[in-house]
């Protein structure tokens, strides 16, 4: 698969030629190409910054000889009225990369600001906080990365690099010890690394996976089961496999499941839930 930067590189194309289309005729109707400009990222609503990083490499992708100045890292905390960054480029790459720079750091600093107020809720614990696959279409890649700003793991990226049996997939294979022997042949006769996840939905499901899923497969997800139905399904897998709570977790109900010994959560409102922040840039009249 591609590196992140490969794939920022190519989401970064696709959304300006959906913005810029054939030509931003807002601009080239009233700046001349080569006027030199400057503006600046203004803060107005308090967080967790992300994107930073990003919104350099989309500077660069249209200009690369840009003055990029960085007075915020991205996972800081951000308050209204701050400056996060300056940047010094001709007027129609500022206008031209705009929209798409705000976009992205406005969706990004949403999430990595909900994911902290998350980890802050786990800490002290053996917990870890995972994200999902309950994403953007195409625009993945950087709500990922938000939450890793935000200080949360990225789960699998996608259905290639990690096999999960969830529900539906036990069903159709007609039950999870023939799902797993499926899987786990799968990833032996394609020589693949792939390692198996195997979702329950009750403690008979739980008995089940450690019979028949040792050496096969390394985590059991608890889906939709209550906090004391967790402290009894740790107990029958004693350690065996990785374990990860999901299902309906929010901010109120996270500490009651770290509380549980659980070593990861997963939670899909992370990003699916995010409101963006309020950013602007402005520009810089020498």
């Amino acid at each position: 698969m591609a590196s992140f930067d490969e794939s920022l590189y190519n989401l970064i194309a696709n959304a300006l030629l959906e913005d810029i289309g054939d030509g931003d005729h807002s601009t080239l109707s009233v700046i001349p190409k080569d006027k030199k400009g400057k503006a600046v990222l203004k803060i107005k609503q308090d967080g967790v910054l992300a994107g930073v990083a990003v919104a350099e490499k989309i500077f660069r992708q249209v200009e690369p000889d840009i003055e990029f100045t960085a007075f915020m890292q991205d996972g800081d905390t951000m308050k209204n009225g701050e400056k996060a960054f300056e940047v010094s480029a001709t007027v129609h790459t500022i206008l031209q990369c705009e929209r798409l720079v705000l976009n992205c750091m406005q969706r990004m600093s949403g999430i990595a600001t909900l994911t902290r107020l998350y980890t802050n809720k786990v800490k002290g614990y053996h917990t870890r906080l995972l994200d999902t696959r309950k994403t953007t279409p195409n625009f993945r890649l950087l709500e990922k990365e938000a939450v890793r700003i935000g200080g949360g793991i990225n789960h699998r990226f996608g259905l290639y690099d990690m096999i999960m049996l969830k529900d539906n997939h036990i069903d159709y294979c007609g039950g999870i010890e023939p799902a797993i022997e499926a899987a786990f042949r799968y990833t032996q006769q394609k020589n693949l690394p792939l390692k198996i996840e195997v979702e329950t939905r009750n403690l008979e499901d739980v008995a089940t996976v450690c019979k028949v899923g040792k050496g096969k497969i390394f985590r059991i997800m608890l889906d939709n089961f209550e906090p004391v139905n967790i402290v009894q399904a740790l107990a029958i897998i004693n350690g065996s496999f990785e374990t990860e709570a999901s299902g309906g977790i929010n901010l109120e109900t996270i500490e009651s499941y770290a509380a549980t010994g659980v070593d990861y959560v997963s939670v899909g409102g992370l990003i699916h839930q995010a409101q963006s922040v309020d950013l602007s840039l402005k520009a810089v009249i020498l």
